[in-house]
């Protein structure tokens, strides 16, 4: 039997994959270090510092559904599996990814606003999103291996990218009566002093994170195919020993 975390294994010989996991060590500590040594918010306090995570985790998100679209375009027009490979697997990480943003933005706002949930249109079009993207999964479990499916669930990662622009732009489209507070990027200036390095250094360690996610897991891929068609040819043999 294959085993994927042998040394000699391709997953662990890949370059991209030794790569990826570098920059997720190195970076790992000094996001920790920035966000221990960040100033505590004077009206939130501590629980702000889930802003360090937080969106973060959004932005690797919205890269995964993004690439689930790319690769998904590059599958219609190819026909060539790998770019299939690498849709799914980008669906797998950006749902990973809206999960965990699922479950830290209820913990934040707990302790913000005094309650775990509420329908504001941002997390409204959150749930979407991730529903969108859940059903996308279950698509590909459901129909494993055929190409029509494959085709179906490329058209349908594409379409699925417009509700992406509809959550990140909701706090404009609801016209300032959001709950959610307003958007935040690298850089921002609506960050304190202090806050810009663990809030880029973040958003660094996510992407380097989901950029290793999605190499193992498309390197997943090639090996179950590999093995695929290393049984469909020891059956086909056996066959023809009969």
């Amino acid at each position: 039997m294959l085993n994927v975390f042998d040394a000699t294994s391709p997953i662990a010989r890949a370059p991209a994959a030794r790569l990826t996991s570098v920059l997720c060590i190195g970076l790992f500590p000094a996001w920790a270090f920035a966000v221990f040594n960040a100033p505590i918010d004077s009206f939130q306090g501590v629980i702000q510092k889930i802003l360090y995570i937080h969106p973060p985790l959004a932005f690797g998100a919205y890269l995964g559904f993004i690439c689930t679209a790319l690769f998904g375009a590059l599958y219609l027009w190819k026909r060539e599996p790998r770019f299939d490979h690498w849709a799914l697997s980008a669906a797998e990480v950006g749902v990973l990814l809206c999960t965990l943003m699922l479950l830290t933005g209820p913990i934040w706002g707990k302790g913000t606003w005094g309650r775990w949930w509420t329908w504001d249109l941002r997390l409204t079009l959150t749930l979407l999103l991730y529903f969108v993207y859940v059903s996308y999964l279950l698509l590909r479990a459901f129909s494993e291996g055929s190409e029509r499916a494959a085709r179906f669930a490329a058209l349908y990662g594409i379409l699925g990218l417009v509700v992406v622009p509809l959550n990140r732009f909701a706090i404009e489209l609801s016209g300032g009566r959001a709950l959610h507070p307003a958007n935040l990027n690298p850089g921002d200036d609506q960050l304190g002093a202090g806050m810009t390095s663990p809030f880029v250094l973040g958003v660094l360690l996510v992407f380097a994170c989901f950029a290793w996610l999605l190499v193992r897991r498309y390197e997943l891929c090639r090996l179950r195919e590999a093995v695929l068609l290393q049984e469909a040819e020891s059956e086909r043999e056996d066959a023809w020993a009969t």
